[in-house]
């Protein structure tokens, strides 16, 4: 029986890893905040282009932005707390994800105005660590360390 519980404790660096996701999604959670919450006095502070793609921005590519960033959370804790539903939170993030980062360069001026290397390569990053958080958590969860 000892046997079984070592060989589902996860090792060291799954905790590293956990930890990291947790930062990160809070991060995101911040950045969402703080963009839905922003005055009209901020609004007005942005260049002009950006300021007109994110008025043009509809609600529910807010919505896809908003479930990425708390779905993404939730898995990070579902990490932290050893639960197999951290898979398909993670998954869930990174559609939405893909969902909101789909209608900013398909739907608007957004390479055209700032360019590509300005616009692309940060949408590219999180799709990957989103990605990637999903793979982890699959893997955790095929090891046994989730439950």
């Amino acid at each position: 029986m000892m046997d079984r519980l070592d060989a589902t404790k996860p090792p060291a660096w799954y905790w590293l890893v956990a930890v990291l996701a947790l930062l990160w999604e809070g991060a995101g959670c911040f950045v969402y905040v703080s963009q839905v919450g922003m005055s009209a006095d901020a609004l007005a502070q942005l260049p002009a282009a950006q300021r007109e793609i994110w008025m043009m921005m509809p609600v529910w590519v807010t919505g896809a932005y908003a479930i990425a960033v708390w779905a993404g959370l939730a898995g990070a804790v579902a990490l932290i707390l050893r639960r197999r539903w951290a898979q398909p939170l993670f998954l869930v993030s990174l559609a939405a994800a893909i969902v909101q980062f789909g209608w900013t360069f398909l739907a608007t001026p957004i390479v055209r105005t700032v360019g590509a290397a300005a616009a692309v390569p940060f949408p590219i990053f999180i799709i990957l660590v989103a990605a990637l958080l999903a793979w982890f958590s699959g893997r955790a969860a095929g090891r046994g360390w989730l439950r």
